[in-house]
């Protein structure tokens, strides 16, 4: 297509992998590319490209796009747009509903293709691009089953994101189409997607919110990181916070202000922060705090499950929709909820790293994990098939225990000190308060403490099988499996 796609594919594939990483290690991105020649018929040779070509798609899956997108316009009905009176207009319309049309059809023919070969890949198309005589397009798919076990909200057609992982998804396209928009100017010795990681999840974190407010106003997302930075009185802000339009029949008025409160007054909203308490919340259009009140109860027929912002610690809040988080924010940095690990999830993991344990060695494991996770000052699990060599070889900067089988409750006691806890998959533990070492890796995260980023460097460096669970002194939890 052109002569720079191999480099553009492995940017892309390298930028998935950084994103999606941050957000959950079980997504496993894969991103390729499909060219639809322009001046070609489908079953002609290179009328269909696929970069790479090792892909396990072939270009006959590709050959009716075209078809399909041509049947999805005929199917749509009249237009639902004013035309303006400039050509150019008309045809610069005609041409992104073409493109969108063709997206559509993609996705539609790789949603068949995956359930007949009964792939677990959910697969996501950026809208094409005209590059070179070929309509391309990048095409991401993610682990089915990971990205379905987060929290949606429902109703969520069309580009609006359903939760924090479909507006990366959405915000991680959009810099793709962007970079093949400037491939053919672009200088091809620096990477063609070389974004900040968590600067792509604050932009997908404001899309998110963007679509929780009334109307589609901007500036929630900001205002509550604002709001969050602040103290009162030399108290975290601990509060809540409904978005809902003025007069939403779901919400009983408890206080109602003569003057409403601007959302960038972020002193007075922090101030006003220390009314909510218990059911009583203050309720906001995303643009102003109008008051007080309380949610009425689901079995009223008014009941309408709203958005709501927990502000949990400083430089902390949470967004909730009907009492599912849907992303937690640290430090302008949001993530997926994952403050309590998922059982279905540590399944998962442990059996792709330890494939041979048995299920009631799973299911302690798992016993495990929920005992440290309870952990209010931190702390790190290493579960490794050389856990006693690992205790030799760390003698220096652990405390070498003898062997023994490790139950929740000395597990409790042993994390109240510094350092990780060396256990092998049958439970054994061999060391408390170890050091990690390990080489430096591209995958750590500056934005993530010293705790991560070194279980991160130890995973990426060990010889051994070994899962490393890493519970933060902010409640997020991580799996990090040795690659």
């Amino acid at each position: 297509m052109w002569e720079h796609q191999s480099l553009f594919r492995v940017s892309a594939q390298l930028f998935a992998e950084g994103v999606f990483n941050l957000l959950d290690r079980n997504l496993r991105p894969e991103v390729f590319l499909l060219g639809l020649a322009s001046a070609r018929e489908a079953d002609e040779p290179e009328g269909v490209v696929l970069e790479p070509q090792s892909v396990r798609y072939r270009p006959l899956d590709f050959a009716d796009i075209k078809d399909r997108a041509a049947a999805l316009e005929a199917d749509a009905g009249p237009r639902d747009v004013v035309y303006h009176l400039h050509p150019n207009d008309h045809d610069r319309y005609e041409k992104q509903r073409w493109y969108e049309l063709v997206c559509q059809a993609t996705e539609s023919t790789l949603r068949e293709l995956t359930a007949a070969r009964q792939e677990n890949r959910r697969s996501f198309c950026s809208v094409p691009v005209n590059l070179q005589g070929y309509l391309v397009t990048v095409v991401l798919q993610v682990a089915t089953d990971c990205y379905e076990s987060y929290y949606a909200i429902p109703k969520s057609g069309g580009p609006r994101p359903a939760n924090l992982l479909h507006a990366t998804v959405l915000e991680f396209l959009h810099d793709c189409t962007r970079a093949l928009r400037e491939a053919d100017t672009a200088d091809n010795e620096q990477p063609a997607l070389d974004r900040d990681y968590n600067e792509v999840l604050r932009s997908a974190g404001r899309r998110l919110m963007l679509r929780a407010a009334p109307a589609g106003t901007q500036g929630l997302y900001d205002a509550c990181n604002g709001v969050a930075a602040l103290r009162h009185e030399g108290s975290e802000g601990v509060g809540t916070l409904l978005v809902a339009r003025r007069q939403h029949p779901a919400i009983v008025p408890v206080l109602t202000l003569e003057t409403p409160v601007t959302l960038r007054d972020h002193r007075s909203i922090r101030k006003l922060l220390e009314l909510s308490e218990d059911a009583t919340a203050l309720v906001s259009d995303a643009s102003h705090v109008f008051g007080l009140g309380q949610l009425v109860p689901e079995t009223d027929p008014r009941y309408e499950p709203l958005v709501t912002v927990n502000f949990t610690h400083h430089y902390s809040w949470e967004m909730s929709h009907a009492g599912h988080v849907l992303m937690r924010v640290v430090s302008n940095t949001p993530r997926l909820p994952q403050g309590r690990v998922a059982a279905d999830n540590f399944g998962r993991t442990v059996r792709r790293v330890f494939p041979s344990l048995d299920s009631d060695s799973v299911d302690y494991l798992w016993d495990l994990t929920a005992s440290a996770s309870t952990q209010p000052t931190g702390t790190i699990l290493v579960f490794s098939t050389g856990a006693a060599q690992e205790a030799q070889r760390l003698s220096r900067q652990s405390f070498r225990v003898a062997p023994r089988i490790i139950t929740p409750t000395v597990l409790r006691l042993v994390t109240n000190i510094d350092g990780a806890v060396f256990i092998e998959p049958t439970g054994v533990c061999h060391s408390i308060g170890a050091i990690l070492d390990g080489l430096a890796t591209e995958k750590g995260d500056s934005s993530r403490g010293s705790r991560f980023n070194s279980a991160l460097r130890y995973v990426n460096s060990s010889q051994y099988p070994c899962l490393a669970v890493v519970v933060s002194e902010d409640g997020w939890i991580d799996l990090l499996p040795a690659q």
